[in-house]
C-alpha cells in the first residue's frame, strides 16, 4: 500500500522543477551568446580574400576596442553563470553594436553582427521592464540607422541592408520598442525609406523587402496609436513647440503622437515626388512619380486602418489628414493612373469609415471635383471603371446613401451628393447600343446595390415608424443656412426634411430670379424662404450658395446704391473665408462667384466691400488699414486689364508696377516680394472679370484655403441611420432616372444573371414605392409590362406564344409584373391598367385554362380555401409564406423560376411548350392579387376597380369574335366581384365611385350593353347576396347595390329576360333567407319589381309567385316601407297573360287582407310590427318616391288609394273572375278600412281615384266592346262587372255617408254620383239590345236617397237646393221612383 506524498514535498519538488527549467533557459541564453561572440570573432579574424589559404590574421591586426569587449563578454558567459534578464542589455549588446557601427571591418563581419543583434532581440533575453533596457533599445536604433560599410563590394551590401531591415523591424516588434523616442521611431523609418529609394537600382528582391518592411513598420506603428493618450500634450490650442516640449518631459514613456505626425507628414508629402520625363520633343517635364504615390498611398491606408478613429483624439494628426492629404488626394484625383486614383479611392472610404465625423467638407470636395469627373465623359474609360467601383463601395456600405443625402443634399450650401452619384449611376447604365459595356454593366450593378440597400433600410420587419407627410411642406421661415446638430427626436428628421423642402424650392427661386428678379423674390417670400421684412443675410446667402444664378444680375444686385443692397452685399461677402489667402487668391475667389459690374460705383462699392472683409481676416503686421486693400484691389485689376488686354500694346513691367505701388500702406511700401508674386500671379493667370456662369469650376490652392477656413465653422459629419422618411425622399430624387436606366437595361441585356439583377431591381423600387412613390411604381410597371410581349397590338396571338414560349426575357418580366402586384397592390395606382390588359391577354391566348386550376381541392376544401369562378381563374387564399417579409418571398419565388427546366429539360420530360408557359401562369399567383384586395388603400382600389369595368366595357380592347367578348368581360366581372367581396366591410367607400364608372362606361362611343351588363347583373346579385347576407346597421351599402343593379338591367331591359333564372333565384333567396336585412325603400322596389319581371317566364313563374305569396301571407317583413312595392309586385303578376286563376285569386285575397297591416300601423303610431324600421330612423340620402308622406297621418290613407288603384286596375281584366274578385275584394278592404278613421277629404279621394275611376273606366270597357263585332259575350261580362262596382259604389257611400255629408264638396261629389248612374242608365249598346243596369240603378237611388233622407242629409232647406237638385236629376235618371222618393 502507497503512502500519502506529503504536500511540503510536492512544493519543493515543483520549486526544485521550476528553478531547473531557468537554469537550463539561461545555460541555453549564455551558450547561444558565446556561439554568436565566437561566430562574430571568427568572421572579423577571417582573411579578406576567401581564396588564400594563410591563417587567421592575429588580434593585434585589429582595433583592440573592438575585439576587447567581445572578449570581455565570453568571459562573463560562464563565469559565474548569469541571470541575463536582471542584466543590463547594454553589456551583451554593445560588443555587436561596436562591431555594427564599426568602418574597419568587412561586410561579412557585419552581416553576422546585425544577425546576433536580431537572434538576441526576438530570443526577448530583456522586455520593457529590465534595467538598462530604455537606453539599450535605444542605442541599438542609433547602431543600426548609423551602420557604416566601407569595406565591401555591391553584393555584400544588398546582404547587409536586408540584415539591417531585419534587424529594424525585430526593433519595433521587440516588447522594449515603447521605450523608443519619438526621434528614434523617425529615424527607423527614415533608414528603411533610404534603403527603399537605394534598392531601386539594385536588385527586385531588395526592393521588395525594403518595401514590406516599411509597410511593417508603419502597421506597428500606427497600430499603438489608438493606444496613446493626451499624454504628448496634443490637443486643439498646441502648438509645436509645445509638442516638442510634452515630449521632452516625457521621455521615460516612449514614443507617442509626435513621431505619428512626423511621419504621416513625410507620407504625405512622398506624393508629391516627381519625375523628369523626357517628351517626344526632346523636351523635358516633371510630373508625379506614380511608383512612389502608389507606394505612399499603401503606406497611408494602412496607417487609417490600423489607427481606426483613433486619429480623431489626435488634432495636430487630424489637421493633416483633413489639410494636406485631403489636398493631395482631391489634386492628383483627376491627375493620376487608374491604378492610383483607385488606391486614393481606398484611401478615402477607409477615412470615411473611421473620420468622417471631421472631414464633412472634405469628402463633399472629393466627390465633386475628383471622383464625379473622373467618372463622367471625357476621361479613360480604365479611369472611369475605376471611378465607377470607388462610388460603387461607397454604395456598399449601409448608411452611406442615407449620410451623404442629409450630409449634402439635404444642406443648402452643399452639392447634392447623392442625387449626382444616383443619376451618374442612372446615365452611365443606360445602354445605347448593343452588346452592353462593362461600364454599363458596372454602373448598374451599382445602381441596383444602391437602390437595394434604400428598400432594405426603409422596409424593414416590424418597423413602425411614420411613413409621411409627402411632400413635406414650409410652414414657417427658418434660415435655411443654419444647421442643426442631430439628436433622436422627431423634429430632427422634420428639420432635415425641410432643409431639403427649402433647398428645393431654392433652386425653383433661382430659375426665376434669372428669368425675372422680382419674380424670384416673390416666389422666396412666397415658400417662406425669406423673412418679413427680408434679412439681408438670406439673399446674401441665395446669391452665394445657389447653383445656376446668372451671375451678372448678382453683380448688379450687389452693386446696387440701395441702403438694402448694400447690406445684402456685406453679409455676402462675409460668406468667403479670406484667412491664409494672397490677396489676388482671395480677389479670384470672390470675382468667381458673380460677375463685375461695367460701372465704376458699382465697382467701387463691390471692392470696398471685399477689402474690409479681406483686411479684417489677415494678419495685423501685413496691412496698414483696408484702404491699403482697396489701391491694391484696383491696382491688381488695372494689371490684370493690362496684361491680358490684345488691345494693350505695350504692358506694364514688374517695376513700373512696384514703383505704381509705392506708399500706399499707411505711407510706406508694401514688401517688395509681397508685391512681386502679386505681379507674377496676375501676368501667368488672368482675373476672370467678367466671366459666364456654368464654367467649371476646378479646385485651385485659394479655393481649398476656402473650403479648409469653411470646414472650421460647419457642424461635423452627421452620422445617421435611415428614416423611412428620408429613404423615401433620398429616392425621390432620383426615381425617374432609374426607372429608364433599369427599364433600359432589361431591355438590352441577354444574359440570365444581369436580367435577374434587373428583377431584383425592380423589386426594391417597388418596395420603396409603397412609401408615396406610387406613380413611380406605375411608369416601372407600365414599361415591364410591354416586355411581356402581351401588349404588342400588331402580334397575332400564334406570334404572341411563339415569342412566350422561346425568350425567357417575356417570361421574367410577366412574373415580374404580377410579383409586384401581389405583394405590392396597395402601392400600385394606375398601373392596374397594364396588369389588367396583361391578364386579358392571357386569358384570350388560352393561358388561364381549366389546367391551371384544381377543381378538386376548390370543391373540398373550406370556404376559406381556394375557390374558382366561372370565368376560370383560380383565386388561392393568402399565401402565408409571403407573411413575412415580402423580399425574401419575391426573391426566392423567382430563384425557383429561374431554376426551372430549359425547353430540352422540359422536352426531355414530355412537357409542351404551352404545359411550359402554363407552369410560368401558375407561378403568378394571378387570383390572389385579387382576393387580397382588402388591404389595399382606397386610391388602389379604386384604380383596380376602374380597370377591370373600363376594360370589360371594352376600351383599349380589340375582340376577334362575339365569344371572345363575351369570355372577356365574364372574367372581369368575376375579378370585380372578387374585389367587391374582399372589401364588403368598406363597401360604401369605395362603391359610389364603382357606380360611377358604370356610368361612364355607358357614355363610351361604342359601347354595348350586351355581354356588359348581362355580366354584371350576375355579379352585383352575387355581391348583392353578401352584403344581405348579414345584418348592416348601415343602409348605404345595400342602396349603393341596387342603384347599380338598376343601372344595369335599365341599360338593356333585355338582359331581364336572358338572365332571368338567376334573377329570379337570387330575388327568392333574399326575400326568403334574408328579408330582415333588406331595409331600404330602393332595396325593396328593386327585389320586389325584379320579382315581377320573373313572373313572364313559364320557368320562373311559379318560382316568383310563391315567394310573393309567402311574403304577402307571413306579413312580418311587410312594412311602410316596401308595403306600395308589395302592392306594384302582386299587380305584375295578376296582370300578366294565362296566369292561374287560384293564384291570382289568391293574391287578391292577401292583399285586402292587408288593410289590417294598414289598421295596426295606425294603432301603434306608424311603427312597423315586425319590423325596426321607422321614421325616425330613415336617414338615407337617396331619392325614394313616396317618402315626404312618411311622417303624417294621411300616410295610411295614401297606401290604402294605392291599394285600392291595384284593385280598380285588376277590375279591367281580360278574364271575368279576376275582375269581380277584385271589384268584391276592394269592396272587403272599404269594409275592413273603417278603422282608418276616414276624414271627409279621405273619403272623397278614395270615391275620386278608385271607385269613380273603376266604374268610369269599367262603363267605357262596356261601350267599347259594345261597338265590336262579335264581343257580345265580353260586353256582358264587362256589364256584369259593372253592375258589382256599382253595388260597391252604393255600399262604399252609404258606409261613409256622414264623413262625406260633412265635406264642404259634398254636393259635387253627389252630383258625381248621380251623373255616373245616368250614364250607366242610358248606356247604349247598339245591336246587341237593351243593357240590364236600369234594372239595377234604380234600387241602388232608392237605397242610396232614403238612406240619405233618414240620416237627415237629404232635406228640404231654403238655403240649400241639395233636395231639389235630387229631384230633377231623379225625375231625369229614373223617373219610376221620383213619386216614391219625392212625393208632391
Amino acid at each position: 500500500m502507497e503512502k500519502p506524498s506529503d504536500p511540503s514535498n510536492d512544493e519543493n519538488n515543483g520549486k526544485s522543477n521550476q528553478d531547473k527549467k531557468l537554469k537550463r533557459k539561461e545555460l541555453g541564453l549564455s551558450c547561444m551568446l558565446n556561439t554568436e561572440v565566437g561566430a562574430v570573432l571568427a568572421v572579423i579574424r577571417r582573411p579578406l580574400d576567401p581564396t588564400s589559404h594563410c591563417f587567421a590574421a592575429p588580434d593585434d591586426a585589429f582595433d583592440p576596442s573592438l575585439l576587447q569587449p567581445l572578449k570581455s563578454l565570453r568571459a562573463l558567459i560562464f563565469n559565474p553563470q548569469q541571470e541575463w534578464r536582471t542584466i543590463d542589455p547594454s553589456i551583451y549588446l554593445f560588443p555587436f553594436l561596436d562591431v555594427i557601427q564599426s568602418d574597419e571591418v568587412h561586410a561579412a563581419a557585419t552581416r553576422v553582427a546585425l544577425s546576433s543583434t536580431l537572434k538576441i532581440l526576438k530570443l526577448g533575453i530583456f522586455d520593457e521592464k529590465t534595467p538598462g533596457s530604455k537606453d539599450a533599445i535605444n542605442t541599438v536604433v542609433t547602431a543600426i540607422t548609423t551602420c557604416r560599410l566601407e569595406r565591401t563590394d555591391p553584393v555584400s551590401e544588398d546582404a547587409v541592408m536586408m540584415n539591417i531591415l531585419q534587424v529594424l523591424t525585430g526593433i519595433m516588434n521587440h516588447r522594449a520598442s515603447v521605450l523608443l523616442s519619438d526621434q528614434a521611431v523617425c529615424t527607423i523609418v527614415n533608414t528603411c525609406f533610404q534603403v527603399v529609394q537605394q534598392s531601386s537600382s539594385r536588385g527586385d528582391l531588395l526592393q521588395r523587402c525594403a518595401r514590406y518592411t516599411m509597410h511593417e513598420l508603419i502597421q506597428i506603428i500606427f497600430s499603438r496609436l489608438p493606444e496613446i493618450n493626451f499624454r504628448d500634450g496634443d490637443s486643439s490650442a498646441s502648438t509645436d513647440t509645445e509638442d516638442a516640449d510634452a515630449d521632452e518631459g516625457n521621455l521615460d514613456s516612449g514614443y507617442g503622437i509626435r513621431c505619428a505626425v512626423d511621419i504621416f507628414h513625410f507620407l504625405c508629402s512622398l506624393l508629391n515626388v516627381v519625375q523628369v520625363v523626357e517628351t517626344d520633343q526632346g523636351s523635358t517635364v516633371q510630373t508625379a512619380d506614380e511608383d512612389v504615390q502608389l507606394f505612399a498611398l499603401v503606406l497611408i491606408n494602412s496607417a487609417i486602418e490600423l489607427s481606426g478613429d483613433g486619429i480623431g483624439s489626435h488634432s495636430k494628426l487630424l489637421r493633416m489628414m483633413k489639410d494636406d492629404l485631403f489636398h493631395h488626394l482631391v489634386h492628383y484625383g483627376t491627375r493620376s493612373s487608374p491604378l492610383v486614383f483607385s488606391m486614393i479611392c481606398s484611401t478615402v472610404l477607409n477615412m470615411y469609415h473611421f473620420l468622417r465625423r471631421f472631414i464633412r467638407v472634405q469628402l463633399e470636395a472629393f466627390f465633386t471635383f475628383a471622383l464625379f469627373r473622373v467618372a463622367g465623359p471625357g476621361v479613360s474609360i480604365q479611369l472611369q471603371e475605376v471611378a465607377l467601383e470607388g462610388i460603387i463601395n461607397f454604395c456598399r456600405q449601409l448608411t452611406f446613401v442615407v449620410e451623404v443625402y442629409v450630409n449634402y443634399d439635404c444642406d443648402p450650401l452643399c452639392h447634392n451628393v447623392f442625387e449626382e452619384i444616383g443619376k451618374l449611376l442612372c446615365k452611365q447604365s443606360f445602354p445605347v447600343s448593343n452588346p452592353l459595356t462593362t461600364i454599363q454593366i458596372q454602373a448598374f450593378e451599382g445602381l441596383v446595390i444602391m437602390i437595394h440597400n434604400i428598400a432594405e433600410s426603409i422596409d424593414r420587419e416590424h418597423d413602425t415608424s411614420p411613413s409621411g407627410p409627402y411632400p413635406i411642406e414650409i410652414t414657417e421661415y427658418a434660415p435655411f443656412w443654419e444647421d442643426k446638430p442631430k439628436d433622436d427626436s422627431e423634429a430632427w428628421v422634420q428639420f432635415v426634411r425641410v432643409r431639403k423642402a427649402q433647398k428645393r424650392k431654392i433652386l425653383i427661386a433661382g430659375h426665376h430670379f434669372n428669368r425675372d428678379e422680382k419674380k424670384g423674390m416673390e416666389y422666396l417670400k412666397l415658400y417662406n424662404l425669406v423673412s418679413d421684412p427680408p434679412d439681408p443675410k438670406t439673399l446674401a446667402f441665395f446669391f452665394r450658395y445657389t447653383p445656376g444664378l446668372d451671375k451678372t444680375m448678382i453683380g448688379d444686385y450687389l452693386g446696387d446704391p440701395d441702403e438694402f443692397h448694400i447690406k445684402v452685399l456685406e453679409e455676402f461677402t462675409g460668406t468667403f473665408g479670406f484667412a491664409g489667402m494672397n490677396l489676388d487668391s482671395a480677389l479670384r475667389t470672390y470675382l468667381e462667384t458673380f460677375r463685375l459690374p461695367g460701372e465704376s460705383q458699382k465697382i467701387q462699392r463691390i471692392l470696398e466691400a471685399f477689402s474690409e472683409s479681406f483686411y479684417e481676416q489677415q494678419p495685423a503686421d501685413l496691412f496698414v488699414n483696408k484702404d491699403t486693400v482697396f489701391i491694391l484691389c484696383y491696382s491688381l485689376i488695372m494689371l490684370n486689364t493690362d496684361q491680358h488686354n490684345p488691345q494693350v500694346k505695350k504692358k506694364m513691367t514688374e517695376e513700373e508696377f512696384i514703383r505704381n505701388n509705392r506708399a500706399i500702406n499707411g505711407g510706406k511700401d508694401l514688401p517688395r516680394e509681397y508685391l512681386s508674386e502679386l505681379f507674377q500671379s496676375i501676368s501667368n493667370n488672368a482675373i476672370t472679370l467678367f466671366g459666364q456662369s456654368g464654367l467649371p469650376v476646378i479646385m485651385n490652392p485659394s479655393r481649398w484655403i476656402e473650403l479648409m477656413n469653411r470646414s472650421k465653422t460647419v457642424q461635423p459629419f452627421i452620422l445617421c441611420d435611415f428614416d423611412r422618411r428620408l429613404g423615401r425622399d433620398m429616392f425621390a430624387c432620383i426615381a425617374g432616372p432609374s426607372v429608364a436606366a433599369i427599364s433600359a437595361f432589361f431591355e438590352q441585356a441577354e444574359e440570365e444573371e444581369l436580367l435577374h439583377e434587373c428583377i431584383e431591381g425592380l423589386f426594391s423600387v417597388a418596395r420603396i414605392a409603397q412609401y408615396g412613390l406610387e406613380d413611380t411604381l406605375d411608369e416601372l410597371i407600365a414599361t415591364f409590362s410591354r416586355f411581356t410581349t402581351l401588349l404588342n397590338p400588331y402580334a397575332s396571338a400564334e406570334e404572341t406564344l411563339f415569342a412566350f414560349g422561346k425568350d425567357l426575357k417575356p417570361r421574367m418580366a410577366t412574373l415580374a409584373v404580377f410579383t409586384i402586384a401581389n405583394n405590392f397592390g396597395e402601392s400600385i395606382g394606375g398601373g392596374w391598367r397594364n396588369i389588367v390588359d396583361c391578364l386579358l391577354k392571357l386569358k384570350r391566348l388560352k393561358l388561364l385554362p381549366q389546367s391551371v386550376i384544381d377543381h378538386d381541392a376548390a370543391s373540398t376544401s373550406s370556404s376559406d380555401a381556394q375557390a374558382t369562378s366561372e370565368s376560370g381563374i383560380i383565386f388561392p387564399a393568402h399565401d402565408p409564406k409571403f407573411g413575412g417579409r415580402r423580399a425574401s418571398g419575391m426573391i426566392s419565388r423567382f430563384s425557383h423560376f429561374l431554376s426551372l427546366e430549359s425547353p430540352e429539360d422540359a422536352l426531355s420530360l414530355g412537357m409542351s411548350e404551352f404545359e411550359q408557359n402554363l407552369k410560368v401562369i401558375k407561378q403568378c399567383r394571378i387570383g390572389n392579387i385579387f382576393s387580397t384586395s382588402s388591404h389595399f388603400p382606397e386610391d388602389s382600389l379604386l384604380n383596380l376597380g376602374r380597370s377591370l369595368i373600363y376594360a370589360a366595357a371594352g376600351k383599349g380592347q380589340k375582340f376577334s369574335t362575339p365569344i371572345e367578348e363575351e369570355e372577356t368581360v365574364g372574367f372581369c366581372w368575376d375579378l370585380i366581384v372578387v374585389i367587391a367581396l374582399a372589401n364588403v366591410h368598406r363597401f360604401q367607400a369605395f362603391w359610389p365611385n364603382f357606380h360611377d364608372y358604370l356610368l361612364a362606361v355607358a357614355q363610351f362611343p361604342m359601347f354595348s350593353p350586351i355581354p356588359f351588363a348581362e355580366k354584371a347583373i350576375v355579379g352585383l346579385f352575387k355581391v348583392c347576396l353578401k352584403l344581405l347576407g348579414t345584418y348592416r346597421p348601415d343602409r348605404v351599402p345595400e342602396e349603393l347595390i341596387f342603384k347599380s343593379i338598376n343601372l344595369m338591367w335599365k341599360l338593356e331591359k333585355e338582359i331581364l329576360d336572358t338572365c332571368g333564372e338567376l334573377i329570379t333565384q337570387s330575388v327568392n333567396k333574399i326575400l326568403i333567407e334574408y328579408p330582415a336585412n333588406l331595409q331600404t325603400q330602393l332595396g325593396w322596389k328593386s327585389v320586389l319589381h325584379l320579382l315581377s319581371v320573373s313572373g313572364r317566364h313559364q320557368d320562373t313563374y311559379e318560382q316568383g309567385v310563391e315567394t310573393l305569396i309567402m311574403v304577402m301571407s307571413d306579413g312580418t317583413h311587410v312594412s311602410r316601407t316596401n308595403y306600395a312595392y308589395c302592392i306594384d309586385c302582386a299587380f305584375g303578376f295578376i296582370a300578366l297573360k294565362n296566369s292561374p286563376s287560384e293564384k291570382n285569386l289568391k293574391i287578391l285575397d292577401l292583399l285586402s287582407d292587408s288593410v289590417n297591416l294598414l289598421i295596426q300601423w295606425c294603432r301603434n303610431h306608424y311603427s312597423d310590427p315586425g319590423n325596426n324600421y321607422s321614421v325616425a330612423s330613415n336617414t338615407s340620402n337617396s331619392s325614394l318616391e313616396d317618402s315626404k308622406g312618411f311622417g303624417s297621418n294621411n300616410f295610411a290613407m295614401n297606401l290604402f288609394v294605392k291599394l285600392g288603384e291595384a284593385f280598380r286596375k285588376t277590375s279591367l281584366a281580360r278574364r271575368e273572375d279576376i275582375r269581380n274578385h277584385a271589384v268584391l275584394s276592394l269592396q272587403k278592404s272599404f269594409k275592413l278600412a273603417e278603422e282608418l278613421e276616414f276624414t271627409p277629404t279621405n273619403c272623397i279621394n278614395s270615391f275620386n281615384l278608385v271607385i269613380f275611376a273603376m266604374v268610369d273606366d269599367l262603363h267605357e270597357k262596356m261601350l267599347e266592346y259594345s261597338r265590336r263585332e262579335s264581343a257580345e259575350k265580353e260586353m256582358r261580362s264587362m256589364e256584369g262587372t259593372l253592375k258589382i262596382a256599382l253595388e260597391l259604389l252604393a255600399d262604399v257611400y252609404l258606409q261613409f255617408l256622414i264623413p262625406i255629408s260633412q265635406c264642404s264638396g259634398f254636393r259635387t261629389f253627389w252630383l258625381g254620383v248621380l251623373r255616373r248612374m245616368d250614364t250607366c242608365m242610358k248606356a247604349d249598346l247598339g245591336a246587341y239590345g237593351e243593357s240590364t243596369l236600369p234594372e239595377l240603378i234604380p234600387d241602388l237611388l232608392r237605397k242610396m236617397i232614403t238612406e240619405m233622407k233618414e240620416k237627415e242629409i237629404l232635406v228640404q232647406k231654403e238655403d240649400d237646393d241639395l233636395w231639389d237638385i235630387t229631384h230633377i236629376q231623379i225625375q231625369w235618371i229614373a223617373p219610376s221612383i221620383k213619386e216614391e222618393l219625392f212625393p208632391e
